[in-house]
């Protein structure tokens, strides 16, 4: 399916499972959560597992907060902010609101990770590169299945966010067309890669797997 299908599908069942408030907010246009998805985290996961829309917390107060997307199996929120909501017509109590939200999900050991709409429109590469690095920090031991290689085009096609060619290796390595060959080869092989276009019988581009992603992180 399409990103905009399975986003919706997504959204869908995070307001079947919700209730009050919360489902309140999940109802309402949900441009700048979308927008975090598309430009940033679908490309990298490729897999809406494990994230929850408008993510409920509460201060030490009792006061209910919420995440835009939370990401449960490494406690990481993300966000995308607006200038004009988060920015220039912030009032003062709206602001103290801010740091206390900040404080509550630090003081619960979640991760916050906040994108300007800006940077998602225009700068969305650095911004799948935040997150790469974030993620490399949960990294287990790496995986001798994994030649260095195989598992740097995993990493490099994963900050691209886009399906990765044979060129784009070839810049990435430096080496003959003949390591590349081999690399992708045995991407495909173990597949953690798959053609775009697999009815064809030449492959031009390719996509990363989800279950890559163990394999980096």
């Amino acid at each position: 399916m399409s990103f905009e299908a399975e986003f919706q599908a997504f959204l869908e069942k995070q307001r079947r499972e919700a209730s009050g408030t919360r489902l309140d907010m999940l109802q309402k246009d949900l441009v700048g959560e979308k927008k975090l998805f598309q430009e940033v985290l679908w490309p990298i996961f490729q897999t809406f597992e494990g994230f929850v829309l408008e993510y409920e917390l509460q201060s030490s107060s009792g006061v209910t907060m919420y995440i835009d997307a939370f990401f449960k199996p490494y406690g990481i929120a993300f966000e995308s902010d607006g200038y004009v909501v988060h920015g220039e017509n912030i009032s003062r109590s709206r602001f103290s609101f801010e740091k206390q939200r900040v404080r509550t999900m630090a003081k619960g050991g979640i991760v916050y990770m906040p994108f300007s709409w800006d940077e998602l429109d225009k700068r969305a590469e650095q911004c799948r590169a935040s997150v790469f690095e974030l993620l490399s920090r949960f990294r287990a031991s790496p995986d001798s299945t994994l030649s260095v290689y195989e598992r740097e085009a995993i990493r490099y096609a994963l900050r691209l966010g886009r399906p990765i060619r044979r060129e784009d290796l070839f810049s990435l390595f430096k080496k003959s067309d003949w390591i590349v060959r081999k690399v992708i080869k045995s991407l495909v092989d173990k597949s953690l890669i798959i053609p775009l276009k697999p009815s064809n019988s030449r492959h031009y581009e390719y996509v990363v797997d989800k279950n890559a992603l163990k394999f980096i992180l």
